[in-house]
């Protein structure tokens, strides 16, 4: 019998070491910028570990974010946890790889001192939906440059 509590523990112990370890891993790769080509813009673009595109809001300047809110619930910051540093991806210079303070503590990633977004409006890799919205948001390059190509028309970005 005491064999058996043992060994439950052990099990048990195991368990929650994996699942701490898988935890870790997904918190690591969360801030993770690299490169894809989209075939839309027929250029290359930033994305996130999943391939969603990132995207940059041109009033967010200086360190001054000025998406927060509910313009975070649709355009949601790219971040990382507190102590750590984003992870550059193929395609991706490390040096311009940078993070800001948002107003709601969380710490966002930029590149190329450019804060980067998802788009709530974009369902799967590959998708650039959000590109010129209000001309306010776009993908950027690699470079860090803005990709201003296709432009949106209005509607509820934020």
């Amino acid at each position: 019998m005491k064999s058996h509590a043992k060994t439950h523990v052990l099990v048990v112990g195991l368990v929650a070491l994996f699942a701490a370890g898988a935890a870790f891993a997904a918190v690591h790769v969360a801030g993770t910028v690299r490169t894809a080509h989209n075939a839309t813009l027929n250029t290359t673009i930033l994305v996130d570990q999943n391939g969603r595109t990132l995207y940059h809001i041109t009033t967010d300047k200086g360190g001054n974010i000025t998406c927060s809110g509910a313009c975070a619930t649709i355009w949601p910051p790219l971040v990382v946890p507190k102590g750590t540093k984003p992870t550059a991806g193929p395609g991706i210079t490390k040096s311009k790889l940078g993070t800001v303070k948002r107003p709601d503590g969380r710490i966002q990633v930029t590149y190329a001192g450019l804060t980067l977004y998802r788009y709530s409006g974009d369902s799967k890799a590959g998708q650039a939906k959000g590109e010129g919205f209000e001309k306010l948001w776009y993908v950027s390059d690699s470079s860090g440059k803005l990709v201003k190509k296709a432009v949106s028309s209005g509607g509820y970005g934020y």
